[in-house]
């Protein structure tokens, strides 16, 4: 098993009238096929936007 990692940030920004879950889940999807585990979320502390965060071995 690989010991160095990848790491990527994603940050979604909030928009007013806009389905968040489902642009969050097409995220989750898109970096789950490419190989990419979540690992953490995070809501900005002005809360308009989330990170989240994924890592992968390199």
């Amino acid at each position: 098993m690989s010991s160095r990692w990848q790491h990527k940030v994603v940050e979604i920004a909030y928009k007013l009238f806009a389905n968040h879950t489902e642009r969050v889940q097409q995220e989750l999807d898109k970096h789950g096929q490419q190989g990419w585990e979540l690992v953490a979320v995070v809501q900005s502390n002005a809360a308009d936007s989330i990170r989240l965060f994924f890592k992968k071995p390199a």
